[in-house]
């Protein structure tokens, strides 16, 4: 038998039994009860910090209840992939038909790819079934109005802080939003002229990592979704009407196919997940009171592709020196090293921030990296598996195959221009073995450039705010 069917079949059964919470000092400390039968129990926490009993008067704990109990359905994901139980038992709260398919859904779509990494057979009957244990009753969900403010999620990478920038410039009345705050997400809040954050721990049970150290499973759960459900959690505890993520139309195509389904790193980002997580806050979490003025969640960039945000981010070069976003930097390998905290120039996430903004800032990108990553050999493969000519796209937040080519295209132009340049390794190949198999890049580029998508959730102020920003 295969690792996989052992854990399902020894581990039959997770169960979500309970959540709690409680105001301690200035901040509110939620604890989640998750049971692996027969033997595991995870305790993980979240620390929001800064909240003080008013805010939780003018919620009410019945609807603070409902939002914490929607956090830990979110949050038990990385807990259950541990052993990918046939059945989730859920103790902790009401769950109807409706939101027990649309779990079902998001469990599917967004852990795509652990499923095809540990080669898991998501596809054969009864995979996953969830049941709740509570009767379904009328919760009390938030509908008061919220004030005009504007939620900004703050990673460490471009498109965050393009949000941030274009909405400062139009006077929104912004409130910085991050979840265990890297050195880089701090100095970027500060850089911005933000004081006042929102601030939130997330104290992973280390009995996780202990079971990874095992040989339990392990893999990529749908971390924008659980920052969705946070921020969600957070607007309406600060009082904020709009949630403004960063995630853009690149995010939307997958990157292979696995037992007939598209697998897609980023489908938590994508606008599927966006519109499907819209309908869900709208019915269970914060519903519009019927004087209107309810929560709004969007993301600002979805009209625009990554490279036409690696264009608007060339306008910020104050940033260029505190941005951070590899994903290497951060891996601690189930907390068996310390993180890097820097590029690791390696990476496929590096060599397409590398390439995206090559065409607009120049040589500027290699004081950033503080090397010329087109000069790499070794990152060949990496290329040819981002233009879409080798393998399958990697599992990384990357752009479309499309605008990645288009990217090199603007790249290898811009080195061209350069009378006495010689061209690096990878811009030699590229203009030696792809350049000809690719007709019309010049005017395949300025249409990307120049493209807008009617996919998305912008409030009309919001959208009009974009447009002005793209023209600029």
């Amino acid at each position: 038998m295969k690792k996989v069917e052992i854990l399902r079949k020894k581990y039959s059964k997770f169960i979500y039994k309970n959540y709690s919470w409680k105001i301690s000092g200035k901040d509110l400390e939620i604890s989640f009860d998750f049971r692996i039968e027969p033997d595991i129990r995870f305790n993980p926490k979240v620390i929001i910090k800064n909240i003080d009993k008013n805010q939780i008067k003018r919620v009410g704990e019945s609807i603070l209840n409902n939002l914490i109990f929607n956090l830990g359905l979110i949050e038990l994901l990385s807990y259950w992939k541990a052993t990918c139980s046939p059945e989730i038992e859920i103790k902790a709260g009401p769950l109807n038909e409706e939101q027990i398919k649309w779990w079902k859904n998001l469990i599917i779509n967004g852990m795509g790819q652990f499923f095809y990494e540990n080669k898991i057979n998501f596809q054969q009957p009864n995979f996953i079934k969830i049941k709740s244990l509570q009767r379904p009753v009328l919760c009390e969900f938030y509908q008061g109005g919220l004030r005009n403010r504007v939620l900004v999620p703050i990673g460490g990478g471009k498109d965050s802080v393009v949000t941030l920038e274009i909405l400062k410039k139009a006077r929104k009345d912004i409130i910085c939003f991050s979840l265990n705050p890297t050195g880089v997400a701090k100095k970027i809040i500060k850089i911005a002229g933000f004081k006042n954050s929102i601030i939130i721990r997330r104290q992973i049970d280390k009995k996780l990592f202990q079971l990874n150290k095992k040989g339990f499973l392990n893999g990529h759960t749908p971390f924008s979704a659980y920052l969705a459900f946070l921020s969600v959690l957070c607007a309406v505890l600060f009082d904020l009407k709009y949630i403004a993520f960063s995630n853009e139309r690149s995010s939307n195509e997958g990157n292979l196919k696995y037992l007939g389904k598209i697998i897609n790193h980023q489908y938590s980002k994508s606008y599927d997940f966006e519109k499907r997580f819209r309908g869900y806050s709208k019915k269970y979490l914060a519903p519009s009171p019927k004087f209107g003025g309810g929560l709004e969640y969007f993301s600002f960039l979805r009209p625009i592709y990554e490279i036409q945000v690696a264009k608007l981010f060339s306008n910020y070069p104050r940033y260029f020196s505190a941005f951070l976003s590899c994903n290497v930097a951060y891996q601690t390998d189930s907390g068996t090293k310390k993180p890097i905290k820097k590029w690791c120039e390696r990476c496929p996430k590096c060599l397409f921030v590398f390439v995206s903004l090559y065409p607009f800032i120049g040589k500027k990108i290699i004081e950033i990296f503080e090397k010329n990553l087109f000069a790499d050999k070794k990152l060949l493969p990496i290329m040819l598996q981002l233009i879409g000519l080798k393998k399958f796209k990697p599992f990384e937040c990357v752009g479309t195959k499309k605008e990645s080519l288009i990217a090199f295209y603007l790249s290898w132009k811009k080195e061209e221009e350069r009378v006495s340049a010689k061209l690096p390794f990878l811009l030699k190949y590229f203009e030696k073995k792809i350049l000809s198999k690719y007709h019309n890049q010049e005017k395949e580029s300025k249409k990307i450039l120049n493209s807008w998508s009617n996919q998305h959730n912008l409030p009309r102020e919001f959208e009009r705010i974009l447009k002005e920003a793209l023209i600029s």
